[in-house]
């Protein structure tokens, strides 16, 4: 359900790019990525209405993780992503400055001193929202279809390109939705924590949909729209998905250590700095290797800890 879907909803958003005149990179940071995040989107919002933040929380710092070491390093080592001057200057720095606003927010008191706990109040969600909503104004006032849009490719009518998207969202999200409850009924009946069931097992079925629709755009040399999913799924993680789970209940970040903090924040540099030494302006099999081994790093820290 989760391949077909994403080959369907690659195929359905490129068209609906060159009907509206968009760029791929906007369709597949809006349409695509946050719709690829429905499944952090219910696994996060329920965890928070049943006051689990460990599960909301380690989802998110868990997905965008994988988002960027796992996911985008196996799309570079399928072909090599294009990276526009516009993703340097904006897109990849907001990602970076999104990251940082929830260290900032979720451990207030631990960095700075502020505020009874390390929590992601009502407040902060409201500001999360706020800034998600800001940031899809203006990328879609400065998202026209560029050099991204491939004009050879078949052309569709528009009903046909959204049926496609949403015929294809469907297979992601409910074949991401068998993954999950199968995965999580074995890990804890393993007798694992919610923590490390939601940093790992949730985070790599919920961003399963991203994973195999950014190897499939690759494999398709869609490349912009593989990393607009990309930015697009974690910026609506963070602003998008923690924002409207912390108006549900209050986040606290207890349980979440400072190496998880730490890799997040390390996963969007290198990002950055991939970005801006990559030979011709694209992330190339080198950058994708690297973001492997971090990844793999990480995780053996991880069971190693468990």
């Amino acid at each position: 359900m989760v391949i077909a879907g994403a080959d369907v909803l690659v195929d359905g958003a490129s068209a609906i790019a060159r009907k509206a005149g968009l760029s791929e990179f906007l369709i597949g940071m809006t349409i695509v990525g946050i719709g690829t995040s429905m499944p952090e989107l219910v696994v996060s919002f329920t965890g928070a209405l049943k006051g689990s933040s460990d599960i909301a929380i380690g989802n998110v710092v868990g997905s965008n993780i994988f988002n960027v070491l796992l996911i985008l390093g196996v799309t570079a080592l399928v072909n090599p992503v294009a990276i526009s001057q516009e993703n340097k200057r904006r897109d990849i720095p907001v990602n970076i400055l999104v990251t940082v606003l929830l260290v900032l927010f979720g451990m207030s008191r631990t960095l700075l001193g502020l505020g009874s706990g390390d929590t992601i109040s009502a407040w902060k969600g409201g500001v999360f929202l706020l800034l998600f909503v800001l940031y899809m104004l203006m990328s879609f006032k400065t998202g026209k279809a560029g050099e991204d849009v491939d004009p050879a490719a078949p052309a569709r009518k528009l009903w046909v390109a959204v049926l496609m998207v949403l015929g294809g969202l469907a297979g992601l999200v409910f074949g991401g939705d068998l993954f999950v409850d199968s995965a999580c009924g074995i890990a804890r009946s393993a007798g694992l924590s919610e923590k490390f069931v939601a940093i790992t097992i949730l985070a790599c079925g919920t961003s399963l949909p991203e994973l195999v629709t950014c190897v499939v755009a690759a494999a398709k040399k869609k490349g912009a729209l593989a990393l607009g999913n990309i930015i697009g799924s974690n910026i609506s993680n963070i602003l998008l998905i923690l924002g409207s789970s912390a108006l549900v209940c209050p986040l606290s970040f207890a349980n979440i250590k400072a190496v998880d903090i730490g890799v997040l924040a390390l996963s969007s540099v290198v990002l950055l700095t991939s970005a801006w030494t990559g030979r011709n302006n694209k992330i190339g099999r080198g950058d994708g290797s690297v973001f492997l081994l971090l990844f793999a790093a990480y995780m053996a820290y991880l069971f190693m800890t468990i």
